[in-house]
């Protein structure tokens, strides 16, 4: 593919980090539209989306990272080059729950509001983005003699090249393209606080362990199983989802016939 869109002198802009800054771009147009329906200012939702954006990236590089800690321990200034591709979804989930978890403290907000706020903007960043991960070749699947199969050719591709794989960042981009317009309706019937966020997660989680089986790259095995650290922190995030979902809804149902 084209993990180099065009170079202007020194400047390379690298495909896969114009991929991943659409999505963040598109990602706040869609948190404005959405803000604006439920009060809450521009400045709020850019000030938000200013730390999202810090805590997802490093968070999901920190997870790659610690996946392939035995490379990035011989080659430390590897870590820095994140145009190359290198970031787990799950663990920019983790980082951002974790700095919205200290914002909504110090904001006295709705730690559940502002997930369902940001939950539809994660699902179409991530559809955009993995486009991204399509040119560079990272993320990329196993071989297969599927049709739809993809070979790259590209000599700096991250991706295996003159082979056919199953091209996985299709996969995700569709799912979330999905995952975006179902959140869209769960939210219009939207009745308890945390419905749209955790939906979210279970469906990304739902999706992305489907994925996994495909994928063709290095996935780091959790210890000597053969389950991989990403498809364990998905499980994970799957199973608090569903419990916390069913915890929520109850809590609304009591509440409905209180009042």
């Amino acid at each position: 593919m084209f993990p180099d869109l065009f170079s202007i002198g020194p400047l390379i802009i690298h495909t896969y980090g114009l991929f991943m800054a659409a999505g963040f771009f598109v990602g706040i147009i869609v948190t404005l539209k959405i803000g604006k329906l439920e009060g809450i200012s521009p400045q709020q939702i850019m000030d938000m989306g200013f730390i999202i954006i810090l805590s997802a990236i490093v968070g999901s590089r920190l997870l790659y990272v610690l996946l392939n800690i035995t490379y990035y321990s011989h080659e430390p200034v590897e870590i820095f080059k994140m145009w190359r591709g290198g970031l787990v979804f799950s663990g920019g989930i983790i980082g951002v729950i974790m700095a919205m978890f200290r914002y909504s403290e110090r904001r006295n907000l709705s730690l559940w509001k502002i997930g369902d706020l940001w939950a539809p903007a994660a699902a179409v960043g991530q559809a955009i983005g993995r486009i991204g991960c399509f040119m560079a070749g990272c993320c990329y699947g196993k071989p297969t003699d599927l049709k739809w199969g993809v070979v790259f050719t590209y000599p700096n591709s991250l991706a295996p090249i003159n082979i056919s794989l199953h091209p996985t960042q299709i996969y995700s981009s569709i799912l979330g393209f999905i995952i975006f317009f179902i959140l869209l309706i769960i939210r219009s019937k939207k009745k308890f606080e945390g419905q749209v966020f955790l939906w979210f997660l279970i469906l990304h989680s739902t999706a992305r362990l489907a994925i996994e089986r495909f994928r063709g790259d290095d996935r780091g095995m959790l210890l000597n199983s053969n389950m991989s650290i990403t498809q364990f922190v998905t499980i994970f995030i799957l199973i608090a989802s569903v419990v916390a979902l069913m915890v929520l809804k109850s809590k609304g149902s009591k509440q409905s016939e209180i009042q």
